[in-house]
């Protein structure tokens, strides 16, 4: 709790402008996706992890299939090789077989305490943008970081 408030007051006040709209839909996003995890991780230890992730497709495509013809684009000749080579990517190994594995780990370690796991991402997100696209890394945000894989180790410890 105290390592995702540390995140989230780094995010509101970090950013320079703040959006009600957009933090009311990120936040509403996380309590949706932190549902679905835990429900997800409490199905896989009956289905398994891929069949979790497959039927959540299958649940999902009459949502998904009329929002395709919605934002269908006029022409596709805009599209770059590259572009399809990474959605296929994002698709198939982030998406797909990483869930499998998000959710194994999450039947196998406990949901409350895998799920800890998740106040690191965002930080290694920022430091392979400060390796890769040479993004400027603040002292601030090193500070954010080092609180959050604390309370991150103490969770994991007193879970």
């Amino acid at each position: 709790m105290i390592g995702a408030m540390f995140v989230a007051g780094y995010a509101a006040l970090g950013s320079g402008e703040a959006s009600l709209l957009g933090d009311g839909l990120m936040l509403a996003a996380i309590l949706v996706c932190g549902m679905g995890y835990a429900e997800g991780a409490s199905l896989s230890r009956v289905l398994g992890g891929w069949q979790v992730i497959c039927w959540s497709l299958v649940v999902s495509l009459p949502v998904m299939l009329p929002m395709v013809f919605v934002f269908w684009p006029e022409s596709f000749a805009g599209v770059s090789v590259s572009a399809w080579l990474g959605l296929a990517y994002i698709s198939l190994f982030s998406m797909l077989f990483g869930f499998i594995f998000w959710y194994r780990g999450l039947a196998l370690g406990g949901i409350a305490a895998v799920g800890q796991l998740q106040l690191i991402q965002p930080f290694f997100g920022f430091m392979l943008a400060a390796w890769l696209l040479q993004e400027s890394v603040s002292l601030t945000m090193v500070l954010v970081t080092i609180v959050a894989v604390l309370c991150v180790a103490g969770a994991k410890k007193f879970a």
